[in-house]
């Protein structure tokens, strides 16, 4: 993990300064570079039948494809009151994984100014919706002349810590105004009654709004009903504060008319999309702009195969995409889907478990994406085709269940053993650049520390590197156990038969060559060991797995001529593949070479914070005839899974 070869008093003064930086640097909730899809909810006309919520799916934000044959995903005659619902805005709630809808409670055969009413859903999984319906005239006193209800919108007010729903009011004699209100916690109604957010200083209508922040300033995009309706924009750096700048040119790149304008950003991009509902002509306009103020228009690019009406655009995570569409089925023209990154999130030296206990494969990673490191806690992640990984949560905290470690949580290794019967898994860890070991019945825990570090020295005649990355290793031929760990240095040693202890004076150091830099994983093969380990720095994009052979667990290694068996990809945008684990299918000959590499597309871009932003991936594992490992050619693609 930590990866420089430094003598102990120079790393511990680097790593103390990483650590003072470390005021921020954590985890997103959701990486930018796992959103690689887009999902568009709208609806479709005015009848009743079409009054309803319909989802889309695209890859790439320009080209979309509807689900469920482009009927209703939900009844609107169950979530509403009107029996049709119109314009549906959705959001990513501010944990990442609960999700926002607000409708408007109307059918329009009952008249523009017949509803009072909005819907409010929330999900945690896109497919299934918990729904409330709204109704602020017989909700709060005093709206006796309230004429209608349109467009509800939210955003988090990170201010005041909630939901902010925004809509446009009608009363009485008067125009539509900007209002809003805070959702109480369920986001199953208001807490108050609406307040106005925003009127334009022409005092004239305005309706659709859609708020996106960028840069720490709210940019709210609107239509207004003025002599010449459009799309407008104005700013604000308080959203509840009532100080707008408005900007008076039209935004709307058509002389048709246009209103329901939404914005969204592009995935791992620096661009935005306005669009907006041409509901004359019965199509949707879309421009591009990188500052929200200049747009261009961008309509020969766009594709969809159904005629949207008011709708927003969610960008989504591939596993995100995968619930929908495994409710509402694949469009067959929806582009191949990469499989690498097997893990969403940012996740490093990736161990991989087969349990006979369990009949799943598990990964046991490093949690990543912390600044300089500095994770303190470990995961893991089940499958059974080695595509669909589950979260399993934490299995140990250094801050909760290690007491001789709390900080620099790295490079984790595993093995089953079957004892008098019982399934058990050992557990080794980096922790404060010592090794320890936890032990659990499951191999999802909960694991329970020995109480001290197995290892927290040098071999005798090092004097540089660190005790890190270790690797367990149960030798088929003899049933004995090894461990072998180490940065700048190959250490092994024996494990007695308890598994948590070292056997007396075993502890050797193996010689590679200059190559090797630390993550020695071994396996065997048809009576040969296979040692692999990884060369260079992680923050490097040059970080590579190498290998050498040998006919017993300790060594002597011969090192082939070309041994390279993973590297970087830089024409694809692949860099730094490195510290990896192998997994062999049970009672097959079928190899998998599980790695991590520098996060896509971002990591190259990111300097040496790409070494602690990085993400795991599979790819087949292969062999010459005459045993030798062919060179993993590293893919986005991935491996389609198991049968």
């Amino acid at each position: 993990m930590k990866k420089t070869p430094f003598s102990l008093v120079l790393f511990l003064i680097f790593f103390n300064f990483l650590q003072a930086q470390n005021t921020k640097g954590i985890p997103p909730v959701i990486a930018e570079k796992d959103l690689t899809a887009y999902l568009f909810v709208y609806f479709t006309g005015n009848s009743v039948e079409e009054e309803a919520v319909r989802f889309a799916v695209s890859a790439d934000g320009y080209h979309y494809y509807h689900l469920n044959d482009n009927k209703p995903v939900l009844d609107s005659k169950i979530i509403s009151s009107t029996g049709g619902v119109r314009d549906p805005h959705i959001l990513r709630g501010d944990d990442g994984k609960t999700f926002y809808m607000v409708l408007t409670d109307m059918t329009s055969s009952k008249g523009w100014d017949s509803n009072r009413a909005m819907v409010l859903l929330k999900s945690t999984d896109l497919v299934n919706w918990k729904s409330s319906v709204v109704n602020i005239q017989t909700t709060f006193s005093g709206n006796e002349n309230l004429k209608r209800v349109w467009a509800p919108q939210t955003i988090y007010d990170a201010k005041a810590g909630k939901y902010l729903i925004y809509f446009s009011l009608q009363y009485a004699g008067g125009p539509d105004k900007i209002y809003y209100a805070y959702a109480n916690k369920d986001f199953t109604a208001l807490e108050s009654a609406p307040k106005l957010l925003f009127v334009p200083k022409s005092e004239r209508a305005c309706i659709d709004g859609d708020i996106i922040e960028k840069d720490g300033v709210y940019h709210l995009f609107y239509k207004t009903e003025t002599e010449t309706a459009g799309i407008k924009v104005a700013t604000t750096n308080d959203l509840t504060s009532g100080k707008w700048t408005e900007n008076d040119n039209y935004l709307q790149q058509t002389k048709d008319g246009v209103e329901g304008s939404s914005v969204f950003k592009l995935n791992n991009s620096d661009e935005y999309i306005l669009m907006y509902d041409v509901y004359t002509k019965g199509r949707y306009q879309f421009t591009k702009t990188k500052d929200l103020e200049n747009f261009t228009v961008i309509d020969n690019d766009i594709s969809m195969d159904f005629n949207p009406r008011h709708g927003t655009i969610l960008p989504i995570t591939r596993s995100e995409l995968k619930r929908i569409t495994d409710k509402w089925g694949m469009p067959e023209k929806y582009p191949k889907v990469n499989n690498n990154p097997v893990l969403e999130g940012y996740y490093a030296d990736p161990e991989i478990l087969y349990s006979n206990k369990t009949k799943k494969y598990y990964i046991y990673p490093t949690s990543d994406g912390f600044d300089g490191w500095s994770g303190n806690y470990f995961k893991t992640f089940s499958s059974d085709n080695l595509k669909d990984w589950k979260d399993e949560g934490i299995i140990l905290d250094l801050r909760k269940d290690v007491s001789w470690a709390n900080r620099n949580a790295w490079a984790p290794c595993i093995v089953e053993k079957k004892i008098k019967g019982k399934y058990q898994y050992f557990y080794y860890f980096t922790a404060a650049q010592k090794i320890g070991v936890a032990v659990s019945d499951n191999p999802t825990g909960p694991f329970k520390d020995s109480g001290k570090a197995l290892i927290n020295t040098r071999p005798e005649g090092i004097k540089d590197g660190q005790e890190i990355d270790p690797d367990v290793f149960t030798d088929p031929v003899s049933g004995k156990s090894y461990l072998y760990w180490g940065n700048m240095y190959m250490g092994a040693a024996e494990l007695n038969a308890d598994m948590v202890s070292l056997k007396k004076e075993s502890t050797k150091v193996i010689a590679v060559n200059d190559s090797f830099r630390e993550g020695t994983y071994i396996f065997f093969r048809k009576g040969t060991y296979y040692f692999l380990w990884s060369e260079d720095d992680t923050r490097s994009p040059n970080y590579k797995v190498r290998y050498g052979t040998s006919k017993s667990p300790l060594g002597p290694i011969e090192i082939p001529k070309n041994n390279i068996v993973i590297q970087g990809k830089p024409d694809i945008g692949i860099h730094a593949t490195g510290h990896n684990s192998v997994l062999q299918i049970p009672n097959k000959d079928e190899w998998y070479l599980v790695y991590h590499r520098f996060s896509y597309p971002t990591g190259i871009k990111m300097g040496d914070a790409g070494g602690f932003h990085r993400e795991v991936c599979i790819d087949k594992l292969e062999f010459n005839p005459d045993g030798s490992i062919k060179e993993v050619i590293p893919t986005h693609i991935g491996v389609a899974g198991l049968k």
